[in-house]
């Protein structure tokens, strides 16, 4: 009997003693974590100065595609003084810097460069006044009115934060700073420039934050399709030039391309089902320039929205059928029929779930778990962020959107019935300032998340 009770004390302070040791390193463990949090904060506020001279002087200084020389060289300064091994001039501009810390994951961190073609009215000290000259020759005025130049100050944010906290992770990080996100080509140019074979190692993990004109203090970070798949084009009609007097001697190609216009809506509305997402935008239409001459050409610039093979045919089949009924009904021979130039083009941007969720775990650290937005629908604006990998069967993705809209104009206009003061490519386009170092603490924790095994 004495026996069994010593058996059963022996038993039961054992039983007490390894609670007590599970839930002591359970707390050291959550204070290891807290204190992480709170060092990566404090980094991040002590440079919040800096950080915001670099964000204000890429706004007042924005690049088109391609063109992103002086940026592309700030980008290589900063991380070469940082100690990444640095390569430039993939794809004319892209840059990229590369940390080795020993045995783990490759993690690519992607940020966009270029600029809109878009004049600022925001009125801010520090707007951009800048105008510079496409390839067509057109001068035109330049804005970031997609928040690409904060994209860059938290990429350079985070990678300083990243080499003062290397005891804190293992592997390869890799810092990209992508040219002409805006055409779509950017991404699919810098594979196609062979980065891979220049020393660029292939990701286990993609990883980017994009401005979004929600309140600063929320992100938006979804499974699955986030962003609609898109392609650009340009529709050219040819016709026989003349006297704007004398229009029963020409074939007038801006009443082509008028025509045209109007019949591609009747390509959503009477062939796409009213519960499938498509989008068929035109831009630009560039013809004449005179009051009264019949150009020869008209030129209408398009942008498609879709999320499936089957919905991008109908768009891309529906255009050429148009073009070639409009060519008929106007007498012209087949070498005069329409002329479709193929532009940027991509496939829809997935977040893979269990990244999504990981990293969202971690950002509830940082912020508050219902300003972590999860269950929204995918946006018809597209990304051409997945395409650095696309195809490998290698490299999982998380893309996430950071609110950058001061709180109170979120207020307000919420009060007027809008969902956002302000929207991208708009020249109102807004990031307040407090979401440059909120933005870099976003990077940091999201990318010592992924470091873990």
């Amino acid at each position: 009997m004495k026996i069994r009770i010593k058996h059963f004390l022996f038993t039961f302070l054992i039983t007490i003693l390894l609670t007590h040791t599970a839930a002591v390193a359970q707390q050291k463990k959550a204070v290891a974590g807290a204190t992480n949090v709170t060092a990566i904060k404090q980094m991040a506020y002590a440079d919040s100065s800096r950080l915001v001279d670099i964000y204000k002087d890429l706004h007042q200084n924005p690049e088109l595609g391609f063109m992103e020389v002086r940026t592309s060289a700030i980008i290589a300064k900063e991380l070469q003084s940082l100690g990444y091994e640095v390569i430039t001039g993939i794809a004319k501009t892209g840059v990229v810097g590369i940390l080795k810390n020993g045995d783990g994951p490759i993690v690519m961190y992607r940020a966009d460069m270029d600029c809109n073609s878009v004049k600022e009215i925001t009125g801010l000290p520090y707007a951009s006044t800048k105008t510079m000259k496409k390839d067509d020759g057109t001068e035109v005025p330049v804005m970031h009115a997609c928040g690409h130049d904060a994209h860059v100050t938290w990429l350079l944010g985070v990678a300083k934060i990243m080499v003062a906290s290397k005891n804190q992770w293992k592997g390869t990080l890799v810092f990209l700073g992508q040219p002409a996100e805006e055409p779509l080509t950017g991404a699919k140019a810098m594979v196609n420039d062979k980065m891979y074979d220049k020393g660029v190692p292939v990701p286990d993990f993609l990883f980017g934050l994009h401005t979004t004109p929600i309140a600063v203090g929320s992100v938006k970070n979804g499974t699955g399709e986030r962003a609609a798949g898109s392609d650009q084009l340009d529709v050219t009609f040819y016709g026989i030039g003349g006297h704007g007097s004398s229009p029963e001697l020409t074939k007038d190609p801006i009443v082509m391309a008028s025509n045209a216009i109007q019949q591609y809506q009747t390509i959503i509305s009477r062939g796409i089902a009213a519960q499938d997402a498509a989008v068929l935008t035109v831009g630009a239409i560039h013809a004449g320039g005179d009051n009264n001459v019949i150009p020869a050409s008209a030129v209408v610039k398009l942008n498609l929205r879709w999320f499936n093979d089957k919905i991008r045919n109908t768009l891309l089949d529906g255009i050429k059928r148009i073009n070639e009924g409009i060519a008929v009904a106007n007498g012209l021979p087949k070498e005069s029929y329409p002329t479709i130039l193929m532009k940027g083009s991509v496939y829809p941007q997935v977040n893979d779930s269990a990244l999504a969720y990981k990293v969202n775990k971690a950002l509830s650290s940082v912020m508050a778990a219902d300003k972590i937005i999860v269950n929204t629908p995918p946006i018809m604006g597209s990304e051409d962020f997945n395409h650095l990998v696309l195809g490998n069967n290698k490299t999982i993705c998380d893309y996430v959107w950071v609110g950058t809209a001061n709180p109170e104009d979120v207020a307000k206009a919420n009060q007027e019935g809008k969902k956002a003061p302000y929207y991208n490519h708009n020249g109102n386009y807004k990031v307040d300032l407090s979401a440059i170092p909120l933005g870099t603490v976003i990077g940091v924790t999201a990318l010592l998340e992924l470091f873990k095994k």
